[in-house]
C-alpha cells in the first residue's frame, strides 16, 4: 500500500503575519544529574518566532535535541550546544533560543557538632538565552535557614530582668541562686520568636563558567546567615542551633545584607538579585526584602 506523504500543516503561511518573542514547551519530564546525583527535572524549551509568515515552529525538533542532557551532569557547555542546535534546526525562523531547567539538588549535609547527617533539598533553575548579543545563563537557587527576632529577643531580655528584680527584691542574691533561678521555668519565662525562612537567590553566571557552582552558592549562603536548617540532630545539635539563632539575630533587612556582601564575593558572578523570606512567627503575613547589584534586562532569561 503506497502512503501519501504526510502533510506538515506548521509550513503553511500564517494566517496573520506577525513575529513571536518565545514560542517552545513547558515543564518537559527529563532526568537530569546534578552534583553528581540523578535527579527528575524539567525543561522549558523554546525559540523566538522571527519569521512573520511563518505558522509555527518545529516543537519536535527542540524536544529530540534535550536528549544531550538526559541524565547528565549538567554544564553550561552543554547547554550552550543544545541552545546552538534548536537553532540550527530553526534557520530561517528563529534568531533567538531558550532553556530553563529546574529540579531539587538532594546535598548531604552534616550535623553541628555530632557526627550525623542528612539531606537536604535546594530547589534551583538554570535559566540559559542564546541569541545575537551571545549567551546568558542565570542560577536561581532556594536556600533555607532559621531566623530569630532581634525586637522579640530585646522585648525578652527586659521580661526576664523585671521577673530577677522582683524574685530577688527581697532575698540575698549569690552565685548559686542566681545559677539555679536561671536554669528553671520561673527565671527564663519569655523566649524569642524564631521563623523559618528562605533565601531566593538569582546569580548571572560569567561567560568562563561551565560547571554550576551549586554547592559553593549554598555553602557560602549557609555561612553568611549561621543559622542553616538542620536533618538529623541529636541534643547537643540542637542546643548548638539554639546559639547558633541567639548569636545570629536577624530582621529579614539584616540577613539580606548579609547576603549582599556574601555574593559580591563569590567567584564566577557577574550579578544577583535576592529576596529573603521571613515567614513570621509572630504576624500572619512575611518579612520580605529584596536586592540586587548589578542586575540588567541582559541577566534575565525569557
Amino acid at each position: 500500500m503506497n502512503r501519501l506523504a504526510l502533510e506538515d500543516i506548521a509550513m503553511a503561511p500564517a494566517s496573520r503575519l506577525g513575529t513571536l518573542s518565545w514560542v517552545g514547551m513547558e515543564n518537559i519530564a527529563l532526568p537530569l544529574q546534578v552534583v553528581g546525583q540523578g535527579i527528575t527535572g524539567y525543561a522549558s524549551a523554546g525559540v523566538s518566532l522571527d519569521d512573520p509568515t511563518a505558522r509555527g515552529i518545529h516543537m519536535s525538533r527542540l524536544y529530540l535535541a534535550l536528549a544531550e542532557l538526559e541524565s547528565r551532569e549538567i554544564s553550561l557547555v552543554r547547554v550552550a550546544a543544545v541552545l546552538e542546535a534548536f537553532l540550527d534546526s530553526h534557520q530561517g525562523l528563529s534568531q533567538g533560543a531558550f532553556l530553563d531547567l529546574s529540579g531539587e539538588a538532594m546535598l548531604k549535609r552534616p550535623a553541628l557538632i555530632s557526627p550525623l547527617a542528612g539531606w537536604k533539598r535546594y530547589p534551583f533553575a538554570l535559566r540559559c538565552r542564546r541569541d545575537e548579543r551571545g549567551f546568558v545563563a542565570t542560577l536561581d537557587l532556594t536556600v533555607g535557614y532559621s531566623s530569630t527576632c532581634p525586637c522579640s529577643a530585646a522585648l525578652a531580655r527586659q521580661l526576664i530582668q523585671q521577673a530577677f528584680d522582683e524574685d530577688f527584691t527581697d532575698m540575698p542574691i549569690s552565685r548559686e541562686a542566681v545559677r539555679a533561678w536561671l536554669g528553671s521555668e520561673q527565671g527564663i519565662l519569655a523566649t524569642p520568636h524564631s521563623q523559618r525562612s528562605q533565601a531566593h537567590l538569582s546569580v548571572q553566571l560569567a561567560n568562563d563558567q561551565d560547571e554550576l557552582p551549586l554547592i559553593a552558592l549554598v555553602d557560602r549562603t549557609e555561612r553568611a546567615l549561621g543559622t542553616a536548617l538542620q536533618t538529623a540532630v541529636k541534643r547537643i545539635d540542637e542546643q548548638a542551633f539554639a546559639l547558633a539563632n541567639g548569636q545570629n539575630l536577624m530582621f529579614c533587612e539584616d540577613a539580606a545584607r548579609r547576603l549582599q556582601h556574601a555574593l559580591r564575593e563569590q567567584p564566577g558572578i557577574d550579578g544577583f538579585r535576592l529576596r529573603v523570606v521571613h515567614a513570621e512567627s509572630l504576624h500572619a503575613h512575611d518579612a520580605v526584602a529584596r536586592s540586587e547589584w548589578n542586575w540588567g534586562e541582559s541577566a534575565g532569561c525569557a
